[in-house]
């Protein structure tokens, strides 16, 4: 069959990803302190750019009004669901300028950390949705918070997926991050070394309760080995870190700043956002004059480019506190019965109910929920907190952190000379709470609590 060659015009549209958009969306998932540093970076580095103290009377045409035709009108809902964050490549013009990154001078975060190796993989975005997800529900000492089939709930994709992404971010520094449990975290990490230990990996998966007791000849005997080469693999864990995260966790206390306020007025349910250290920001009056009138000695082409980069933040800004006060609102309406008594009436929510109710892609919601408080009559809490995926399949359906909560309550009022087994706490939520789960979902939920095993509590007694 002969080949032809011929020309062909193809018309298409596509959306590119330009320095601006990538930082609108990266301040969708900035903390509020980060936030603030970015503010206060921006101001000291654009001349066009200044805080609006309220002192001076405002012009007419404010900032606002000076946003070109093509931001007012931008479809942010269509490029969160259609873009990766990780997706622009800078040219030449756009290396020679401060890298956004550089605006925060924090210190680095283990978040920041997985993030960034995590964006120099090759990932579909698929993948890269649920490695944000996955990171964002990583502790400050390295260990997942939560369990994959919730990972599969909230986002909606297969657990092979998960899986997948998860080994990644497991084989990603430090050593150990990304584990669901100690013996996982340490498995991981002998894995990783040059010279495998095969009798330290053995006593790690099936024999970790020696090493807590100390009990090294009893474990030679079990292992039928000599307690010399017991005492050389001990010594190989010993060298391992348990917390891997906790390198990248702050000395100081850290105080959290609610970023939004829930009230209750006359019955209902306020939402008030916390814009209190936020600075207000304008253009200033000086060079918006210049552009207008100045001459042609003045430098306009430098001074159009440093106000269209303030007025984009402006407006990043604006978009920024909207999304959060459209989710908190949404989220206060799903989780009214927690609000008004506590968390044994806290309902299971995923991204998507969020989402659909506010009319926004699920990428967004995960985004504006990440490092943001909430303080509600409850307390304070981090707005992921009010995601949790269900469990009871044949019995109530409720959400994952209050079968938690209900577990640490039922150990905590058990007698400790004979607490209560897995087996036992699973017959006990089925028969006084009316919820199903099998006794490794018990050993799960309680691991992830860092809860001993009974007959570890025993032994503590």
């Amino acid at each position: 069959m002969a080949l032809d060659i011929k020309q062909e015009l193809r018309l298409t549209q596509q959306l590119v990803m330009t320095p601006q958009l990538q930082q609108a969306i990266k301040l969708l998932q900035l903390s509020r302190l980060e936030l603030q540093e970015v503010i206060a970076q921006e101001v000291k580095e654009n001349p066009v750019l200044e805080e609006d103290s309220g002192l001076e009377e405002r012009e007419q045409t404010g900032p606002t009004s000076e946003v070109p035709d093509q931001i007012q009108d931008f479809d942010w809902e269509q490029y969160m669901e259609s873009h990766s964050i990780s997706t622009y490549i800078p040219s030449k013009a756009d290396l020679d300028e401060t890298p956004w990154e550089n605006f925060v001078t924090r210190q680095t975060t283990l978040s920041d950390y997985l993030l960034w190796q995590l964006r120099m993989s090759p990932l579909t975005p698929q993948q890269e949705e649920i490695g944000v997800f996955i990171i964002g529900n990583i502790d400050e000492n390295g260990y997942l918070q939560v369990p994959t089939e919730e990972v599969c709930q909230q986002l909606h994709v297969p657990m092979r997926t998960v899986e997948e992404v998860l080994n990644l971010i497991q084989s990603f520094d430090p050593p150990g991050v990304g584990a669901r449990d100690l013996r996982e975290c340490l498995l991981i990490q002998l894995k990783g070394l040059a010279e495998r230990d095969p009798l330290a990996e053995e006593i790690v998966e099936n024999h970790l309760y020696y090493c807590k007791t100390k009990d090294y000849r009893g474990l030679a005997k079990k292992l039928k080995v000599p307690l010399s080469q017991v005492l050389e693999a001990i010594k190989t864990i010993s060298h391992l870190d348990p917390k891997p995260g906790r390198t990248f966790s702050p000395d100081e206390a850290r105080i959290i700043i609610p970023d939004v306020f829930v009230y209750k007025v006359e019955g209902e349910y306020v939402v008030v956002l916390n814009d209190d250290g936020l600075p207000k920001l304008r253009i200033n009056p000086y060079y918006r004059q210049l552009l207008e009138t100045g001459g042609d000695d003045v430098p306009k082409d430098y001074l159009k480019e440093k106000l269209k980069s303030a007025l984009w933040l402006i407006r990043s800004i604006q978009q920024r506190q909207g999304t959060l006060y459209k989710v908190t609102k949404s989220i206060v309406k799903f989780q009214k019965d927690f609000l008004d008594k506590g968390i044994d009436y806290l309902r299971p929510l995923v991204l998507k109910e969020v989402a659909d109710d506010i009319q926004m892609h699920e990428s967004t919601v995960s985004r504006v929920t990440t490092n943001k408080y909430v303080h509600t009559p409850q307390g304070i809490f981090e707005l992921k907190f009010f995601f949790s995926g269900k469990v009871g399949e044949w019995g109530e359906e409720v959400a994952v952190k209050r079968v938690q909560n209900i577990i640490k309550q039922i150990i905590a009022e058990e007698d400790p000379r004979k607490p209560f087994s897995d087996e036992k706490i699973a017959k006990l939520l089925k028969e006084k709470y009316h919820i199903t789960i099998a006794r490794r979902t018990v050993a799960k939920y309680r691991e992830m609590m860092k809860i001993l095993s009974s007959s570890e509590r025993k032994k503590l007694w």
